[in-house]
């Protein structure tokens, strides 16, 4: 009979890895597994906070303590950046969002013979699961799940649906997609559900975008300590203690720079926590985003310009970058190969990199590095709890 395997770190997706190299689903750093696959747990392996674990699509590492979590996304972040070649000069310790953070959820939801189902779909599958609780939401986000499933379940179509929940200053914004309102008893009980919910607005999309159908006063969301406008469906970073920690770290980074470039800015998550003492041009190109942080800057000193600039088509070119003392950029999963080109080839000395990827981050950090920056500071954030899902907030300089 063979030894079992001892399983010692976790795979990109979640799997556990032995000695042997042996791919374990289930199974943790410190569990040993044997020939038949079967787990013994060790020290680091914790029961499911959840009863949907291995069923539900959204987490994937509910058996591992905080101790392997934050290993996990440690490594992740620091394995990118090894691979392109960088050895950060500080590492900082890793932030891991608590659960029931998460401020914005996308669900989906399914009238049936029965009633409704409503929740994430399973891994691999479009099969709905239906929920009973999610300990990775904020509590005002998973108290929504059994109205809105009984408010599916009475008018929802024959058909999927979509529903984004985000957690905003008045409360919760509901935004429902692909769910046909027709006639007067629907639309009544569609304004019905928002009063009784407390809803902060409610926006529908029956196939020609969404269309606000409630909203007692106009919904914001505190950036920083500005309330700024929120356009329905916009983009928020997921948890509010990532983003303190990483606004935080950037406003500390860029140190004495008076004049700062916000790329990719959205609604002006970094602009607005690092106007004091500085002036910041937060550059975005979508135009709801855009409107919304040029209203605020308007509102809030002038501290805050805002450029409406599709980056990727055309970015910054380095005689628009020079002229700034560093460089901010936030951009979506697929890095910024080319305004990141353009930095390079510019005079700006010091780079804050947040980034949802750290593949595409380092790809684009190695072009940095060819140019002449170090990688000074780098902390990787978890703020997708239980989930394979890391982020980071880098700095370099040259």
């Amino acid at each position: 009979m063979t030894d079992p395997d001892l399983i010692i770190r976790l795979a990109a997706k979640g799997d556990g890895v032995t000695v042997s190299g042996r791919h374990v689903s289930g199974a943790v750093p410190g569990d040993t597994v044997d020939a038949e696959g079967e787990i013994t747990p060790g020290e680091h392996h914790v029961a499911p906070a959840c009863r949907h674990f291995t069923t539900c699509g959204g987490c994937q590492l509910q058996r591992a303590d905080d101790s392997v979590l934050t290993e996990f996304v440690r490594d992740r972040v620091l394995n990118a950046a090894r691979g392109q070649g960088l050895e950060p000069a500080e590492l900082l310790p890793v932030h891991l969002s608590p659960p029931h953070t998460r401020r914005r959820a996308g669900l989906h939801g399914l009238r049936t013979a029965r009633g409704a189902v409503l929740g994430y779909r399973e891994g691999g599958s479009h099969k709905v699961v239906d929920l009973k609780e999610c300990p990775v939401l904020h509590p005002r986000l998973a108290a929504l799940i059994a109205p809105l499933r009984a408010f599916v379940a009475a008018h929802g179509p024959k058909a999927m649906v979509g529903i984004n929940l985000t957690l905003a200053d008045q409360g919760v914004e509901a935004g429902l997609s692909n769910f046909p309102l027709e006639g007067l008893g629907p639309t009544e009980a569609a304004l019905d559900f928002a009063r009784e919910q407390g809803l902060a607005r409610l926006t529908v999309d029956q196939g020609y975008g969404a269309e606000t159908v409630w909203e007692p006063e106009p919904v914001t969301v505190t950036l920083s300590g500005v309330p700024v406008g929120l356009p329905a469906g916009a983009f928020l970073q997921a948890t509010h203690d990532a983003e303190d920690r990483m606004v935080a770290d950037a406003a500390e980074w860029l140190g004495d720079a008076r004049i700062v470039a916000d790329l990719f800015a959205g609604l002006g998550t970094f602009a607005f926590g690092l106007r004091e003492g500085r002036k910041v041009l937060a550059v975005e190109a979508e135009q709801a985003a855009h409107l919304a942080c040029k209203a605020t800057g308007a509102r809030a000193g002038g501290q805050v310009l805002a450029l409406h600039r599709d980056l990727f088509r055309s970015p910054l070119q380095p005689a628009e970058l020079n002229r700034f003392d560093a460089v901010l950029l936030d951009p979506p999963r697929a890095g910024a190969r080319s305004q990141v080109a353009e930095i390079a080839a510019s005079s700006v000395k010091r780079v804050v990199y947040v980034s949802c990827n750290p593949s595409s981050w380092a790809r684009d950090a190695a072009v940095l590095a060819e140019a002449g920056f170090t990688l000074r500071k780098l902390r990787p954030v978890g703020q997708f709890r239980w989930s394979t899902h890391v982020e980071l907030v880098s700095l370099f300089e040259r």
